[in-house]
């Protein structure tokens, strides 16, 4: 049975929260369909299934914040021999496995057929279930043992549990917040000996807070409820996370920076030709023709498209180009164009839309965020000509490129003017030196210098 955890999501992702889940126990999954939405310190993301299965168990209640690599959940894979046999995809037995009475084997398979089916240990017949149920038996007064199960090898569902609570006589219940219930059961204060100071006498969290030992105004355990947090809350708390990112990235890689100047004539002709014959929805940015450039670029250039990782340079397994966007509340991500290298011009371009919507409305996913190889901020849009980034880690290496100026040149002797764009290079010194950093500049100016075949 395969663990669900909570995935890095970024060099700067230390834990997340589990905001909802959009899958149910019971529930058949796909590698890659989105069963979570996580919010990370930057951003909310919808995060995807690593393996094919059956949701078995969910091990985390919303609104929990846990350390990368923690279970959220159990999936259990589909039973391959049911699918050697042409049968309909079915689930593996959903009763974890118990030790069962050892017997001796049969002689004949009629004394097989005859055999007794040992029976479940357990006095009510019915399998453990995880703290979601749990929690809901306890919230609804319930005696979790006395609980009659449904579900397979007497399994305790969300239904019995429910049907349960609607003809069970349950104690008063206590009015409290849900930020107060959660602190109260990390600092062990009993809710029922407080006098609430909320609405109607509900329990706050400061009444909490104000009778645990001690005075205790933080809970200490590792899984941490998180609190809903304002639009400032998470410019802050995106604040920090790309302060600790970048204060990293500048005292641990050792940067080097190039720079040219790309003579962009013949690729904004080819531009406005191409545009010019296009329909609306399919005419193109300068943007499209960097960012393809950068990334053919990149393929030429392995040894920049990559991560530096326990002391070596591990290359990517294509180019992932990451890019930059800034968001309207502050702050920036950069979600990834797969293969950006592959895509033609108006693939790239309709992703490059879809991943800046995306971005600034929160409807990124777990993989527009994962294992970017090399990333690309273009400031050129903010007025900016020339731009030296910091390396995302462990990436090796940034690529940037600012605003498409008119300058005079001297083109074949004579001068004139012509449209120029700075391109920069930020590059990690433990991975490669400045002649690789020029290999790569100068193959990004051959590039745009023959946009027909971008």
């Amino acid at each position: 049975m395969g663990a669900f955890t909570m995935p890095s999501l970024g060099a700067d992702m230390d834990e997340g929260t589990l905001q909802e889940w959009l899958v149910r126990p019971g529930e058949q999954v796909r590698k890659g369909e989105a069963v979570a939405v996580v919010e990370t310190a930057k951003s909310t993301l919808e995060v995807e299934c690593f393996e094919t299965g059956t949701v078995e168990e969910l091990l985390v209640e919303p609104g929990t914040t846990v350390p990368v690599g923690t279970a959220l959940a159990l999936i259990a894979p589909f039973a391959r021999a049911r699918e050697a046999r042409g049968e309909p995809d079915e689930t593996v037995e959903k009763t974890p496995p118990r030790p069962k009475p050892r017997r001796t084997a049969p002689s004949s398979g009629t004394e097989a057929a005859r055999a007794p089916t040992p029976t479940p240990a357990r006095a009510h017949g019915h399998s453990e279930a995880g703290p979601l149920l749990r929690h809901l038996a306890e919230r609804s007064g319930l005696d979790w043992a006395a609980l009659h199960g449904s579900g397979p090898g007497g399994r305790v569902t969300r239904g019995d549990v429910e049907r349960a609570a609607g003809g069970a006589a349950r104690p008063p219940r206590i009015r409290a917040t849900p930020l107060a219930r959660r602190l109260a059961a990390e600092l062990h204060v009993d809710l029922g000996s407080l006098t609430g100071t909320g609405t109607d006498g509900a329990v706050r969290a400061a009444d909490v807070r104000s009778a645990a030992p001690g005075g205790a105004t933080t809970p200490t355990p590792a899984h941490r409820a998180a609190r809903p947090r304002t639009a400032e809350d998470r410019a802050f708390a995106m604040r920090q996370a790309i302060a600790a990112l970048m204060t990293r990235a500048n005292r641990d890689i050792p940067h080097y920076y190039l720079s040219t100047n790309v003579d962009m004539a013949a690729a904004m002709d080819w531009l406005h030709e191409h545009n010019r014959r296009s329909p609306v929805g399919e005419r193109l940015l300068p943007a499209a023709l960097l960012l393809k450039a950068a990334a053919c670029a990149a393929r030429e250039v392995p040894e920049l498209n990559g991560f530096w990782v326990d002391g070596g340079f591990v290359p990517g397994d294509g180019v992932h180009l990451g890019v930059a966007v800034s968001l309207r509340g502050g702050g920036l991500v950069a979600p990834a164009l797969h293969d950006a290298d592959t895509l033609d011009l108006r693939q790239l371009m309709a992703g490059l839309k879809d991943l800046v919507v995306r971005a600034r409305t929160g409807r990124l996913r777990g993989s527009d965020v994962s294992a970017p190889t090399i990333t690309v901020t273009n400031l050129g849009d903010q007025g900016v000509e020339t731009v030296y980034g910091v390396i995302y880690p462990p990436q090796v290496a940034l690529v940037g490129f600012g605003r498409i100026v008119d300058r005079p040149s001297a083109v074949d002797g004579l001068l004139g003017v012509r449209p120029v764009v700075t391109a920069t290079l930020s590059a990690d010194h433990r991975a490669t030196d400045g002649a690789v950093g020029a290999r790569y500049l100068t193959a990004v100016d051959r590039l745009l210098q023959n946009p027909e075949q971008l």
